[in-house]
């Protein structure tokens, strides 16, 4: 049993927290759900839906497949950049330009060699498929990396994210460096926000403080690999821990949500880390876990297929082989539900109809449609 150092209000929080015992596990006999297979993957990691409601999946070693959901069958799109492929890096997200429909831009995030190491990248370009239910990208330009690289092939993240003002949001990993995350010269262990062509985003809480700066939006992150709107418009984000200490946080322009300096785990050696009670300039989780989930993947729900579940987050758990569902009220968030999988589960988004589609990770992994029973 983890000892955290926590003053009493904090102690007296975390009674409603995540912390506390889920108030409902369902075993994978108990899905409230119908989980229908789709296709399977080699390692995917995520997906995004084209107009067409085909929907495109990337696979960590650098595939880009665009399945037919109806059909259930798969085409490849070429043109991928080279990734670097090893440990938790690869090609890793996809999403589309606020604009597809009018100018085929499809971006991407993934994992690429330099100097050092590895580190992450993000790119874009433009998709156009064939009637063979395949497709290419040509004039691929690479618009944001990663300001260093290191060895080792761990927490790049990487999760891409279009803003109601057309920005293009970054959840950026520390590869396992941990102090970049509050270096303001990095943009490691940050949350990034540009332009659709990779320039920092006026008004950025930092801009006028030099060209790295610019990007940061908030700081203090491990490896976030969940980003999302809520209803109000407000931007929830979740991350992996080190031992113990997952968190789901509500991003706040500016903000900094304290890793390396502090956290609700222990370093894998057994070292401990103060609490985020200990510094109060720095923003606490809004719901933490220990032990922890391993969250790979967020949507905050907006359907009205799972009437039950509008507004809440739904998390993709890979230790935990679960679908996690938080209710969030107001600020406050507490797990309401972790829903077995039996399998470890990475990539999540909702389609227009409110069904939710999951994808599997590793070796055979598959693309799920949830719909209610």
């Amino acid at each position: 049993m983890m000892h955290l150092r926590l003053s009493v209000t904090y102690a007296l929080a975390l009674v409603a927290g995540a912390l506390a015992a889920p108030s409902q596990q369902l075993d994978t006999r108990q899905q409230p759900f119908v989980s229908t297979a789709i296709t399977s993957h080699t390692e995917p990691w995520a997906i995004a839906f084209l107009p067409d409601d085909r929907i495109l999946v990337t696979e960590r070693r650098g595939n880009l497949i665009l399945v037919d959901p109806t059909a259930k069958t798969k085409g490849t799109i070429t043109g991928v950049p080279t990734v670097a492929y090893g440990g938790q890096g690869g090609l890793h997200d996809v999403a589309l330009h606020p604009d597809y429909a009018d100018n085929s831009i499809v971006y991407l995030s993934y994992a690429e060699s330099g100097t050092g190491g590895a580190g992450g990248a993000v790119a874009r370009a433009k998709l156009t498929l064939d009637t063979n239910g395949g497709g290419a990208l040509s004039g691929l330009e690479v618009i944001w990396r990663h300001s260093q690289k290191a060895s080792g092939g761990l927490q790049f993240a990487c999760r891409l994210l279009f803003g109601p003002d057309g920005a293009l949001w970054i959840s950026s990993g520390e590869i396992n460096q941990m102090t970049p995350s509050q270096d303001m010269t990095s943009n490691l262990g940050k949350v990034i926000k540009l332009y659709e062509n990779g320039t920092a985003f006026a008004g950025n809480p930092f801009a006028a403080d030099g060209e790295v700066q610019a990007q940061i939006w908030t700081l203090g992150h491990r490896n976030p690999l969940g980003i999302d709107w809520d209803a109000e418009g407000r931007l929830w984000e979740v991350e992996m821990g080190p031992m113990g200490g997952d968190e789901l946080n509500l991003i706040q322009s500016g903000a900094n949500y304290g890793w390396p300096v502090v956290s609700e785990g222990r370093h894998y050696d057994g070292r401990t880390i103060p609490a985020h009670s200990t510094r109060p300039d720095i923003e606490p989780p809004k719901a933490f876990w220990v032990p922890v989930i391993s969250p790979a993947g967020l949507i905050i729900y907006k359907g009205d297929l799972f009437p039950s579940w509008t507004g809440n987050a739904i998390i993709t758990g890979l230790s935990s082989q679960s679908i996690v569902r938080v209710t969030i009220t107001g600020d406050t968030a507490k797990e309401a539900q972790r829903i077995s999988m039996g399998k470890r589960m990475r990539g999540i988004r909702e389609g227009k109809d409110g069904a939710i589609w999951v994808i599997e990770d590793g070796p055979g992994g598959r693309l799920l449609k949830l719909t209610p029973n």
